[in-house]
């Protein structure tokens, strides 16, 4: 089992920056692709970026390219998020979502379905 606990969230004004945590803990017999994503209200789910179990290639979805972040500290098992220039439509529960398997190497997932374990999400709301 492996554990991700997400923190770092809060309540900002558009133009400010956020970076949101996520610890994992528990059995990780590798490094786990790493990946956020965000769920507003009456909205499914979506990906917003992730880092390859290898930490050398990050995908980002087009709405974040340019603002967000994403990065991995292996020897702390942490990945941040920073998010830059935040706009309102940026408000949603952030999930970070790890992908534990061997031989992942540089791919990153962008399928919610591809993720093995979730933390219970940290909310950022974006005022205008």
């Amino acid at each position: 089992q492996v554990q991700l606990v997400e923190s770092g969230g809060g309540l900002v004004q558009a133009g400010d920056s956020l970076r949101l945590s996520c610890a994992a803990s528990g059995r990780t017999f590798s490094s786990p692709a790493m990946g956020w994503f965000r769920q507003a209200p009456g909205k499914e789910r979506e990906f917003v970026t992730g880092v390859s179990s290898s930490g050398d290639n990050t995908y980002y979805a087009d709405s974040v390219k340019g603002r967000f972040t994403i990065s991995r500290d292996s020897a702390k098992n942490t990945v941040y998020l920073q998010m830059n220039s935040l706009k309102p439509e940026d408000t949603a529960l952030y999930y970070c979502a790890a992908k534990v398997a061997l031989l992942l190497g540089r791919w990153v997932p962008r399928d919610q379905n591809e993720y093995d374990y979730w933390g219970q999400g940290t909310q950022v709301t974006v005022s205008s």
